[in-house]
């Protein structure tokens, strides 16, 4: 059963029913929600705790104006600061349950989190509609993780369509207590949204930008409180966040890796090397060479999408600890270019041959012949962890076995691909090419 919801001017909407009646009567409901989020233990909210030690610590983005005081970080600091080693303890979260609105991107990498982000909160009872730009019977919509989004709808979740600007139509007498936007890296996206939500009474407002938006350091990792790109646009939206909300937080991700990710990353690496073929003659089995931009050991980092979605969580379990901060959304390992080639090659079981080339070489084909940037881009996840006491609960090695497992299973291994930026490279270098 559907019920479908049109408003003026706008496309017709369909928003799809849970499980049950009373989800959907719930989701009808135009009287306002007093309800809070977690499947954890009953609230008790008290001051943070911190406990100091003589001992200096490494260089550190959170300043702490008063111990009365929530620590809290900047996104326009442009310093490092070197601050007593400390211990927090995290608030408590309520045990109560919240209306999140997810308002999702219909296209890249982050439309994974949206989908896992919704899963994991569903899983705690909570009620969650996605709100997807666009229209559900696009081609977009056949890709992962849309084609998927019934999954959410048989966790008891509710999926709907249509323009962000006209969002106050779409979801017309509906009231949440927690919105994230997944969809906007402008001002133009993201207003319409939050004006919207701060309009309705919404408790808490996060943001997914992105680790991007950091400016080139001499001292990696990038944490918080490191300089940004002023004319980026998730600077701005930070910024009007910080301006219109009490309760605001925003994530910066960089790369991902998850089931239902529509834009290649392990798969990059997968492909040369599944082409493996033995020389008859020599026994030998070799594939295609995996070309790396520069020495290979340039450190980027590559996060499961559910640790991503965990986090999200713990902020919308402990608003209070969340409010005004930014965090990067990210793991807590980074890997290097070769690395992430190696354990590739390591989860499949099968050989793998790394060249290294100058990107300047191959012109303007260097941004296409490589998924990741090649020079050191690596966030770490400190305010997480300090202010959320969020943990990383997933393993790259092992995500890495699942995810050939997937590759292999949806056929891709027996796919006909053209390597063409690859044997320009490796036509330059000189390499044979087996396969």
């Amino acid at each position: 059963m559907k019920s479908k919801l049109q408003g003026p001017n706008q496309k017709l909407l369909v928003l799809k029913k849970g499980k049950d009646s009373h989800q959907m009567a719930t989701l009808l409901s135009s009287s306002p929600s007093s309800l809070l989020f977690s499947n954890l233990s009953p609230p008790s909210i008290s001051p943070i705790s911190l406990s100091f030690s003589s001992t200096p610590s490494l260089s550190s983005p959170i300043s702490l104006p008063s111990l009365s005081k929530r620590l809290s970080l900047s996104h326009t600091s442009s310093k490092r600061f070197s601050l007593p080693s400390f211990t927090i303890n995290p608030i408590v979260a309520s045990s109560e349950k919240k209306k999140v609105l997810i308002v999702n991107t219909n296209s890249g990498g982050h439309a994974v989190i949206g989908f896992y982000f919704a899963k994991q909160l569903l899983g705690g009872g909570h009620d969650v509609t996605i709100f997807t730009l666009g229209d559900e019977g696009s081609d977009k919509m056949k890709k992962p993780p849309f084609s998927r989004f019934s999954e959410i709808v048989d966790g008891g979740g509710k999926t709907v369509w249509g323009d962000v600007k006209a969002i106050g139509t779409v979801l017309e007498g509906l009231t949440f207590d927690v919105v994230l936007d997944n969809n906007g890296k402008d001002l133009d996206a993201v207003s319409p949204v939050a004006d919207w939500a701060k309009s309705s009474g919404v408790g808490q407002f996060l943001f997914i930008s992105s680790a991007g938006i950091y400016k080139q350091t001499e001292e990696p990792p990038h944490v918080e409180g490191d300089a940004v790109k002023a004319d980026a646009g998730h600077v701005a939206v930070e910024k009007y966040l910080s301006e219109a909300f009490d309760n605001w937080a925003s994530f910066r991700p960089q790369y991902m890796i998850g089931s239902g990710n529509n834009k290649d990353c392990e798969e990059w690496f997968f492909d040369p090397f599944s082409r493996s073929k033995t020389d008859t003659k020599t026994g030998i089995v070799r594939g295609r060479p995996v070309p790396i931009p520069g020495s290979g050991m340039q450190l980027t980092n590559i996060s499961h999408v559910k640790d991503l979605a965990s986090m999200l969580t713990a902020a919308v379990e402990n608003p209070a600890a969340a409010s005004g901060n930014i965090f990067n959304c990210v793991s807590d390992r980074a890997v290097t270019l070769d690395g992430m080639a190696k354990l590739c090659a390591k989860a499949a079981g099968l050989p793998v041959e790394i060249v290294h080339y100058d990107p300047k070489t191959i012109g303007s084909d260097a941004k296409k012949a490589f998924p990741f940037r090649n020079m050191h881009f690596y966030a770490e996840p400190r305010a997480a962890k300090d202010i959320l006491g969020w943990q990383s609960a997933t393993n790259l090695p092992e995500d890495l076995k699942e995810r050939f497992e997937e590759y292999v299973k949806i056929g891709r291994d027996k796919k006909e691909m053209k390597f063409e930026i690859d044997d320009k490279i490796i036509e330059s270098l000189k390499v044979p090419v087996s396969a």
